[in-house]
């Protein structure tokens, strides 16, 4: 493994249903709405094939609590669906993702599977030193997802209205952020 290479395992447990689970994490348009911590702006470049995007095309635009942000396009490479699904990445992080899920009982066990090299300059230049405080913003992100995560589950359980209002919103940025003109 070169000096700015990653790998990062990540593993989640909520209560739900596997393709409650699966739906919400597929779909790559809602990220900024229910994991805005991470997901700041996201684009679908070319849509893909079926009722899984087989092909489909995402740009996202990603921070952690560190000072930079990180511009990836996703291309959805397999889907298992409701089992899981894999994509490539390229742009400032390049390789590959797969995300898995599996009903055990009332819960979901969540296994995210990320490989990948850093090309943004300033990550895989100071790769060589700074690799666990990159690794620690990794796993603020995904802390912040499951969070997320289980926070989304509630809204959409929720029976009324009311009682969906009443579920706290998904912490946003540790930073505020402002997006870009296009």
């Amino acid at each position: 493994m070169t000096v700015n290479e990653y790998v990062f395992i990540d593993r989640w447990r909520v209560e739900g249903d596997i393709k409650e689970v699966a739906d919400i994490i597929e779909d790559a348009m809602q990220l900024p709405r229910w994991w805005p911590s991470t997901y700041l702006d996201v684009e679908e470049l070319e849509k893909g094939e079926g009722d899984h995007g087989i092909g489909k095309l995402i740009a996202l635009h990603a921070k952690g609590w560190l000072p930079y942000t990180l511009r990836i396009n996703f291309r959805t490479v397999e889907s298992n669906y409701p089992h899981g699904f894999t994509m490539l990445a390229t742009g400032d992080l390049e390789g590959k993702g797969v995300w898995k899920f599996e009903q055990d009982g009332s819960a979901v066990n969540v296994t995210y599977e990320w490989t990948v090299s850093a090309n943004k300059p300033i990550v895989r230049a100071f790769s060589f030193l700074l690799k666990p405080i990159f690794r620690s913003n990794h796993n603020w992100c995904m802390k912040r997802g499951l969070e997320s995560l289980k926070l989304e589950l509630a809204r959409r359980r929720a029976q009324t209205p009311e009682e969906a209002a009443r579920v706290p919103q998904p912490p946003g940025p540790l930073f505020p952020y402002r997006k870009r003109q296009k």
